[in-house]
């Protein structure tokens, strides 16, 4: 039997009936950790934004505040606006906080080290001590290209010098970063197993499916209660579950470099709002002439952010696979 598809509108993903949908994904918390876990509560990394927050709300309504543990893990890079609304979530809800600076543990990983290392081989003028610096993402997701990175390097009179990135000093700032996720998916952890508690991931769809997250790190969960939601969608249901409005109204960041960066000029090279309709009409195989015309955008253009989808996609599949087993 043929499914007969809505037309493409800006509208297609409004949610509808937000007390169903948050009725939905309590009752697969709760299912999940009880029933499934067999754990007697949850542990959720709270960081001051949208996704933690939205998770930590639903997790609260699934388990009560009582067995909810939430984990603030700043470190030396961190904004301090992160720690300040995580705190502010965790007293409206009512939970109990544990603070856990993770700079310690990173500098015995030598993380800032090596990720210094090979940014001053690209940027000799760089000075760990004094300047900021974080990568992004040149061209836009409408040019039928991969991804080229650069490094941006901020100096402390404000100078900006921007290189782009040789492959193998991008996989090594990489790397490097990549010990701060899983440096706190450990402390995660640490916690979730001292109280007998699950780890709740706070991955939205678009950093499951396109591969926004560290493998064993923050995709190193029990749980992902938000993983199917698009980012519109999770901001609907921030105003329904009453979020602070200073974390709706944060311009979402990756708080993993020292210069202030956003997730649209690190990764999805778009805003959420575009992202969310643009892969929404690629999964659903919406025509992009279609798409193109609810968008005011070129058919050129949106064919080129569907072949970008499906590469980073494809890109990606190994951090969501499972271990190779050997007969």
């Amino acid at each position: 039997m043929n499914t007969i598809k809505s037309p493409f509108s800006r509208n297609i993903l409004k949610i509808n009936d937000l007390e169903s949908l948050c009725n939905m994904i309590v009752g697969n918390i709760q299912d999940s950790v009880l029933r499934i876990l067999h754990r007697r509560g949850g542990v959720v990394g709270i960081s001051g934004g949208i996704d933690s927050s939205v998770t930590l709300a639903l997790t609260i309504r699934a388990l009560g505040n009582k067995n909810v543990l939430g984990v603030i893990m700043p470190d030396a890079d961190s904004s301090p606006e992160s720690e300040l609304f995580a705190q502010k979530l965790a007293d409206k809800f009512n939970i109990k906080t544990i603070l856990e600076n993770v700079t310690p543990a990173l500098e015995g990983f030598n993380c800032y080290q090596r990720r210094d290392e090979a940014i001053s081989r690209v940027i000799p003028e760089f000075n760990p001590n004094t300047d900021k610096a974080k990568i992004v993402i040149q061209q836009n997701m409408n040019e039928d290209i991969p991804p080229v990175f650069s490094v941006v390097v901020i100096t402390s009179d404000g100078k900006e010098m921007s290189r782009m990135l040789p492959a193998k000093e991008y996989l090594q700032i990489v790397a490097a970063t990549n010990f701060k996720q899983r440096s706190r998916m450990s402390m995660l952890y640490y916690h979730a197993e001292r109280l007998h508690y699950a780890v709740i991931g706070t991955a939205n769809k678009h950093e499951v499916d396109q591969g926004f997250f560290v493998k064993y790190g923050d995709g190193g969960v029990d749980i992902m209660p938000i993983g199917k939601l698009y980012k519109t969608q999770i901001y609907q249901l921030a105003e329904y579950l009453d979020i602070p409005q200073e974390i709706i109204n944060r311009t979402p960041t990756t708080d993993t470099y020292s210069a202030k960066q956003t997730q649209v000029e690190f990764f999805f090279q778009m805003p959420y709002e575009l992202l969310d309709l643009v892969d929404y009409g690629w999964e659903n195989d919406y025509e992009p002439t279609e798409v193109a015309l609810i968008l005011g955008k070129k058919e050129r253009e949106i064919r080129n952010m569907y072949k970008n989808l499906e590469r980073k996609a494809k890109t990606t599949d190994y951090l969501r696979m499972h271990p190779v087993f050997f007969e």
